[in-house]
């Protein structure tokens, strides 16, 4: 099964592959490696997923954050390999941005959203390293962030 069989069986909606809105490429390929900039929570209906874990959202609220960033990295992934999910050999690394309170440490549980997303689409080839970080904020308020490397064929 393809990479995008899987998307369709799971009933993936991928979210447009957004050009960046600062002074950066939103993808950027070395030899074989393939590096993703940092996706942030969006929803489904195009509106941000704003603010605090622990505070104004909840683990599972942030874990569906990290889902979000998940498929945008997906989209972004996509946009670099010319629509030819075939390319990736495996995602090396995810880098995940919790923006939480002081007191909150479930960072793990809620990056495991985009953890989850990028092994369910892409199986074994899926399995990366990680680090889950709590920051005080992130760009333009939003709760999530991740960032990804990929390793091509």
């Amino acid at each position: 099964m393809t990479y995008d069989q899987k998307i369709n069986e799971l009933k993936l909606k991928l979210p447009e592959a957004r050009d960046p809105v600062g002074s950066y490429v939103a993808s950027k390929i070395i030899g074989k490696m393939l590096y993703i900039s940092g996706q942030i929570s969006i929803s489904a209906n195009g509106e941000l997923i704003k603010g605090k874990i622990g505070q104004d959202l909840k683990t599972e609220d942030g874990y569906e954050a990290a889902k979000r960033c998940g498929l945008s990295i997906i989209s972004q992934v996509k946009k670099a390999c010319n629509d030819d999910l075939s390319k990736i050999k495996s995602c090396i690394k995810l880098t995940g941005f919790v923006n939480s309170t002081d007191e909150f440490t479930e960072q793990p549980k809620v990056i495991n959203g985009a953890s989850d997303l990028i092994v369910s689409v892409f199986g074994d080839a899926g399995m990366h390293t990680r680090a889950a970080v709590s920051t005080n904020s992130l760009p333009l308020g939003v709760s999530v962030e991740v960032d990804a490397i990929f390793e091509l064929n």
